[in-house]
């Protein structure tokens, strides 16, 4: 991980993607990526498709709430706490449980959902 310039808590991305899908476009939104784009199916199942996308994995995650379609990153921090302080962006752990993961749920200045965490 590099050393980002305004501190030095280290940041890097990680390995994971993730598109928030509605239900209204779940079945389109996994062809498109599946049939058309051809990416290599990971594991699919009736909630979750997750498909290579380069040395990542696209998580297509089916939202029966969602009216569009949400991008969550993740970036991974030696000291979650402390990349969370140097982001300066808000605690949002209440949108997913972080079950057995050291992080914290953030999001960018314009609303982009941030898994900041532990590299494993």
């Amino acid at each position: 991980m590099r050393n980002v310039d305004t501190g030095t808590t280290r940041i890097a991305p990680g390995r994971n993607i993730a598109i928030k899908v509605p239900l209204f476009r779940w079945e389109e939104t996994v062809a498109f990526y599946r049939d058309r784009a051809g990416l290599e199916v990971l594991r699919e199942s009736e909630n979750t498709a997750a498909l290579r996308f380069g040395e990542m994995t696209l998580w297509l995650d089916r939202v029966p709430h969602q009216s569009q379609g949400d991008v969550w990153l993740e970036l991974f921090a030696d000291d979650p706490d402390a990349a969370l302080a140097q982001l300066g962006g808000p605690v949002r752990d209440e949108l997913e449980p972080l079950d057995g993961v050291s992080g914290h749920w953030t999001s960018d200045p314009s609303g982009t959902v941030l898994l900041v965490r532990k590299s494993t």
